[in-house]
């Protein structure tokens, strides 16, 4: 392993840490000696980054350290092509040109050799049949970005209206649909809904009275407690489509 890639895990390793941590358990993390590793911290303290402690006492990096991205191993810009490339197909039109720009600034500071790893990489991600929207997504990816009410229309799996006014705070991508995931005002419970099936929706000016990782840690526990009443695994985001189809 080259100093450079043995400073990045380095610091990969006290980005994991929140609290301090000591030099014996990093040295053990990083796979180097003791005396080693007090090397490499001088030498990142000495580059800039935020690097608070001393032996003894344990370390703790602070935020506004930034690598530049010529510092991605090769497993990393594999991992940003697979998942702009799944994006693009996948997500909605705006999302998919914003996976490509992304791709491109990356690829603009990236030396040449690994240039190359991301225009050659061979991870393909399938095609799938396209997705019928009734609504913009943009707006429903705004709207939880803001904390914003959404007042819509939606039709069930009967093919019967309701008007809803919902928090959403959560957007779930599958094979075939696209999920909703949102506190119903009335129903005054979480509900899942179908984006396919919203006929129309319009983001309120006011914010609703929540944070939305308040709403999805409780959203999670509910997902959980469901779980286990069922005798199941704990769920996760996959049983939202579920919940959607019998909505």
């Amino acid at each position: 392993m080259s100093r450079s890639e043995r400073l990045l895990d380095l610091l990969q390793v006290l980005r994991r840490h929140r609290q301090p941590v000591s030099g014996r358990r990093l040295a053990e993390e990083t796979g180097v000696s003791l005396r080693t590793l007090y090397r490499d911290i001088a030498s990142l303290q000495a580059q800039g980054a935020h690097i608070e402690g001393e032996p003894g006492l344990g370390y703790v990096l602070r935020p506004g350290f930034m690598l530049p991205p010529m510092m991605f191993s090769e497993e990393e810009v594999e991992a940003l092509v697979l998942g702009s490339r799944w994006v693009a197909k996948r997500g909605d039109n705006r999302l998919a040109m914003a996976a490509a720009d992304a791709l491109a600034k990356i690829a603009s500071v990236l030396p040449p050799d690994l240039r190359a790893t991301l225009d050659a990489s061979p991870l393909l991600v399938g095609s799938r049949q396209p997705i019928a929207e009734g609504i913009d997504l943009g707006l429903l990816r705004k709207a939880i970005r803001g904390e914003r009410k959404l007042d819509m229309r939606y039709r069930d799996n009967d093919g019967r209206d309701s008007r809803r006014t919902v928090w959403p705070f959560a957007l779930g991508f599958f094979e075939q649909v696209r999920v909703l995931v949102a506190w119903c005002e009335l129903r005054q419970d979480f509900r899942h809904f179908r984006t396919d099936r919203i006929a129309e929706a319009a983001m309120q000016d006011a914010r609703y009275p929540r944070r939305r990782q308040a709403l999805l840690k409780d959203w999670r526990s509910a997902q959980e407690r469901a779980a286990c009443v069922e005798g199941a695994e704990a769920a996760d985001i996959t049983s939202a489509k579920v919940a959607a189809d019998k909505n």
